[in-house]
Parts: structure tokens; C-alpha cells; sequence
């Protein structure tokens, strides 16, 4: 029970710290492989603590918006596998990211538009021509980094659980690529080598399926309006 305190303890000084002095550059790669050891037995030693610590930092940090989430990411993948590192990373980015979204829309508004105002428009007119579909192809393929994404969108119209559930769905496929590199930890010299061309392209298919999602349900619509049976001819 002492031991478990004492890891909260530790993890309520990491949050002060980040809010403090913006310590996001300790999320790195060096950081992460002179620390993996320790954090590898403290796991296997206590799983579950662990995995809570863990999430609540990831939430943490991404609600504050700190610069890190690819580096947990990545670190998720290393301690917990490929699996459960991906699965508490998804939830855990999902969560944070639409408290961010939630303290925006209802505390920080005025500072984001000040800061981050030119680029709304273009968010809200992508929106009001895709939807939901729009936020998707963001997070699937992220042209903004994410935690303006999540601050921008609480400005929009969008409602918290589509924010929640799409950006949950959206942010998947690069969290378990990230999480996959983790597994190879030591193989991996630079973040940069993650994002290989091919990766890439990938992602940019991917993104492109939303647009063509919402291609295909307005044609079915006109189709299905459109159409009127012709009368059937007498019978002689």
C-alpha cells in the first residue's frame, strides 16, 4: 500500500512539474531508453498500478496539451506491448484529448481564438461540408498537430461525443504503429525512423476513405429519391 502511494505521489509531482515549468521536453527518446529498464520491472511487479499511472499521465498530458503523446505512445508499446499499449493509449488520448476540447470550449475560448483564430475558419468550413468526416480525415492523417486539433475543434459546433467517439476511431492506426515501434525499442534510433514514405502514403489512403464514405451515401441518397417506377404496360 506504501509503494502505491508513493507512485501516485510521484505522479501528482510529474503533473505540478509539467504545469510548472513545461518539462515537455523530457518526453524523448534518450529519456525513454535510459529509464526502460526501470520502468520494464516496475510494471511486471505491479501491472496494474502500472497501467493506471500510465494512463493518467497520457491523459494528463494530453489534456494540457504538453508535446509527448508520440513518445508515450512509444513507450506504451515498449512496457506493455503491443496490445495493451495501444489499447491505453487509444482510450487515454481520446479522453485527454476531448478534456482539451472541453477547456477551450468552455474556459479558454478567447485565448485559443486569440492565439490559433486564423485557423478556425478553415476547420469550420471543412465541417460544414463533410462533418464528422472532416474530423476523421484529420486524425487519421494529422496536417495539424493534434493537440491544436483538439483545442480549435472545441471552438466548432461539434458535439462531445462526436469529438470523443471519432477522434477514438480516428487516432487508432497511428497509435498502433507507434505502440509496434515500441516493441523494437532498441532497434530504434530517432523517432523519424517511424514514419517511413510508405507509412505515408498509407495514412493518405486512409484519409481519403471518409471523403469517399460521404461520396457514396450522397449519391445513394440521390439515387434513392430520384427514382420513380415506371408504370408497367397493359397486358394485351
Amino acid at each position: 500500500m506504501i509503494r502505491i502511494r508513493w507512485a501516485w505521489l510521484l505522479l501528482a509531482v510529474a503533473i505540478v512539474l509539467l504545469l510548472v515549468s513545461g518539462l515537455g521536453h523530457v518526453f524523448n527518446l534518450d529519456v525513454l531508453k535510459s529509464h526502460y529498464a526501470a520502468l520494464l520491472a516496475y510494471r511486471l511487479e505491479h501491472p496494474g498500478i502500472a497501467a493506471l499511472l500510465y494512463f493518467a499521465l497520457y491523459t494528463t498530458v494530453t489534456g494540457l496539451s504538453v508535446p509527448g503523446i508520440i513518445i508515450l505512445s512509444v513507450a506504451g508499446g515498449a512496457v506493455f506491448g503491443l496490445v495493451w499499449g495501444t489499447v491505453l493509449a487509444s482510450f487515454a488520448s481520446a479522453l485527454g484529448g476531448t478534456l482539451a476540447f472541453l477547456m477551450a470550449r468552455r474556459l479558454f475560448r478567447e485565448t485559443v481564438r486569440r492565439h490559433w483564430g486564423q485557423r478556425l475558419a478553415a476547420l469550420e468550413a471543412g465541417l460544414a461540408r463533410d462533418g464528422a468526416f472532416y474530423l476523421l480525415g484529420l486524425r487519421l492523417i494529422p496536417v495539424l498537430p493534434y493537440f491544436l486539433i483538439n483545442l480549435l475543434m472545441g471552438l466548432t459546433p461539434i458535439s462531445v461525443a462526436t469529438f470523443y467517439a471519432v477522434s477514438q476511431l480516428g487516432m487508432l492506426p497511428l497509435l498502433l504503429v507507434y505502440a509496434n515501434a515500441g516493441t523494437q525499442l532498441a532497434r530504434l534510433d530517432s523517432l523519424q525512423d517511424i514514419v517511413s514514405p510508405t507509412l505515408l502514403i498509407s495514412l493518405g489512403l486512409m484519409a481519403l476513405f471518409p471523403l469517399l464514405a460521404r461520396w457514396l451515401a450522397a449519391w445513394a441518397a440521390r439515387t434513392r429519391h430520384g427514382y420513380k417506377p415506371t408504370k408497367a404496360p397493359p397486358v394485351p
